[in-house]
């Protein structure tokens, strides 16, 4: 069976959380998402880009609002009212649901949940006029979450149809989405900034990613791209949702997460940083299985001045 991390032809790792749901024709291999066996995401909406696509309904609960302080700065105690229900939100998403290895970001994986419940719990500490820039998008469900709180430019590769179809999910959602959110190319192989995100990096103190780290190539020029924009000026933080994929290799005998490892690595090898795994103590909000396998980084600079 072939790995989708590593276009190897080790042995995946047997088991119910094998993440890659592989299925071969004659000729091209497809890979599916295991999160939508997981939950019931059925929508009546049609697809909008594409007819082949399928919509799927996300809901998650919007979070409580922050808790107040008298003129004494005494804490005021909420009381919870009886028979008052939580107040649920839904995002659709048009996405594929198998794609060849190369076109993955059209479907949606679990780490683009995880950082969706960091951004609704986070919500308080996002200040006016500035901005956050999310890489490696894929269909744009994290982008339309920030874009609640915030403006948002949202990047990642102008290929098979994908800055197309984040567009159009953007549009679907707009009745949720406070402010604007901004589609540019940005393609971590060429390194080259969009002049929009140059123009405002000063004010974009958070960088957001989630499931970027599925192949080698990818994965170092990712973090090129996070070592450039981390070298700028004053302070900024990138937080990255992964999820740690693994697979049984001969070499090791061993289950081992190649794709992760390497991601660690190429990040140790950047200079005036400082990293650290953020524990995921913080409420979920979205319906998914937050597996033991689900990780988030915040990747700093050094710089003492703060946006």
């Amino acid at each position: 069976m072939i790995d989708k991390q590593t276009g190897t032809g080790n042995a995946v790792s047997p088991g119910p959380r094998n993440p890659w749901r592989i299925a071969m024709d004659e000729e091209v291999c497809q890979v599916s998402s295991e999160l939508y066996t997981e939950h019931d995401y059925g929508s009546s909406s049609k697809p909008m880009i594409n007819p082949k696509n399928t919509v799927s309904k996300f809901k998650f609960k919007y979070p409580p609002p922050p808790p107040k302080v008298d003129s004494d700065g005494d804490l005021i105690v909420r009381r919870k009212k009886k028979n008052v229900r939580e107040k649920l939100g839904v995002i659709e998403i048009e996405h594929s649901k198998s794609t060849v290895l190369d076109l993955v970001g059209l479907q949606i994986w679990r780490g683009a949940l995880l950082l969706a419940d960091w951004l609704l719990y986070n919500r308080e500490t996002f200040k006016e006029g500035h901005y956050i820039l999310e890489l490696g998008s894929g269909v744009g469900l994290s982008s339309i979450v920030a874009a609640m709180f915030t403006p948002v430019f949202c990047t990642d590769i102008n290929k098979g149809g994908l800055l197309k179809l984040i567009k159009g999910n953007a549009l679907r959602n707009s009745h949720l989405t406070k402010h604007p959110i901004t589609v540019l190319e940005l393609d971590f192989l060429s390194q080259v900034l969009p002049r929009e995100i140059v123009a405002t990096l000063e004010k974009t103190p958070i960088v957001i990613a989630a499931d970027v780290v599925y192949d080698n190539v990818i994965t170092q020029a990712f973090v090129r791209t996070m070592g450039h924009l981390l070298s700028k000026p004053p302070k900024r933080s990138i937080y990255v949702a992964l999820e740690k994929r693994f697979v049984f290799t001969i070499a090791d005998c061993d289950a081992v997460a190649p794709c992760y490892e390497y991601f660690v690595e190429c990040l140790q090898k950047l200079e005036n940083i400082e990293m650290e795994e953020v524990p995921l103590d913080f409420p979920q909000y979205f319906q998914y299985d937050r597996v033991k396998e689900l990780v988030l980084w915040k990747i700093s600079s050094t710089f003492e001045d703060e946006i």
